[in-house]
């Protein structure tokens, strides 16, 4: 039986996220970790570095093809990336 103060698991985790300021963090992982499904094995094995700094997304791609194919298309990619974590993360991509 439910008591009346009772929070929902996903409400207690999102509440903890933002108590102790980890969200940010929280969604940065996140998108890394998706960084594969969202891409495409083909991209995601060509990508050799891959991390967040300042909002940045920095990518190193060892193909210089793939690397130009998506500087083409780094909008959409960072509005793919923002939507899933439900938030803007990132801001802009770099290459390396």
């Amino acid at each position: 039986m439910r008591k009346p103060n009772d929070v929902t698991l996903k409400d207690a985790i999102s509440k903890m996220l933002d108590v102790y300021r980890l969200r940010r963090k929280f969604d940065e992982t996140s998108i890394l970790s998706i960084w594969p499904e969202i891409m495409g094995t083909a991209i995601a094995n060509r990508t050799k570095q891959i991390y967040i700094h300042d909002k940045r997304l920095f990518l190193r791609i060892e193909s210089s093809v793939i690397k130009n194919e998506l500087i083409m298309v780094r909008h959409g990619i960072i509005q793919k990336l923002n939507e899933h974590a439900g938030s803007e993360v990132i801001t802009e991509m770099v290459f390396l």
